[in-house]
């Protein structure tokens, strides 16, 4: 084979990899953001313009994400939060209204202690759905009836539904996410020894 047919064969086998990167690299980036947002990829996607448009709100989400400085939580502040759990559900048999009033500040309370910003609704839902996106439909669900509570809108049972939604993201955010970060000289460090 000549020279001329080598780099003939190169070019194209270089040509056929440049275009099946840009072919295959959003579907990776789909599959990725499928697999970290779950159902919040499907409910982004429904609500959108476009996918395109949906997965750079997503991948938005996990950049703003990132920024945030996140932890777990110490066994003694789990224990303590388990039981402040205890007695807001235990407070629902005689005054449900201001039970799930005290779930909804408790689970704000916990978001605040693990790092996550609690400033509006919207702000929360944006970054629990990077790490929490399994149980966000349950805060929606609360949220929802908290509000038509409020307007003496729900009745004891959708009260008691709300409590349980809480109830799934409360364990959610207490025993779930926020590995502890690495800082950037130990990822440095690691990225020159292998």
């Amino acid at each position: 084979m000549s020279t001329g047919a080598i780099i003939g064969v190169v070019v194209a086998v270089l040509v056929v990899l440049v275009v099946l990167a840009f072919v295959l690299r959003p579907a990776m980036q789909r599959k990725k953001l499928r697999d970290r947002f779950g159902p919040e990829y499907d409910r982004v996607v429904e609500h959108s313009d476009n996918r395109t448009a949906a997965e750079k709100e997503l991948a938005e989400r996990e950049h703003r994400h990132s920024e945030f400085d996140l932890k777990p939580l110490s066994p003694t502040a789990q224990d303590s939060y388990r039981r402040h759990w205890a007695t807001v559900q235990a407070k629902f048999v005689d005054s449900p209204e201001s039970a799930i009033a005290d779930a909804d500040r408790l689970v704000t309370d916990l978001m605040a202690e693990r790092g996550y910003p609690t400033e509006g609704y919207e702000a929360q839902l944006s970054v629990l759905s990077v790490e929490h996106a399994r149980t966000l439909e349950h805060y929606r669900k609360a949220h929802d009836i908290s509000e038509r509570q409020e307007i003496g809108e729900a009745s004891t049972e959708d009260l008691r539904t709300a409590m349980v939604h809480y109830r799934e993201l409360f364990t959610d955010l207490l025993e779930h996410g926020a590995e502890p970060r690495k800082d950037r000289e130990t990822v440095r460090k690691e990225k020159t020894d292998v």
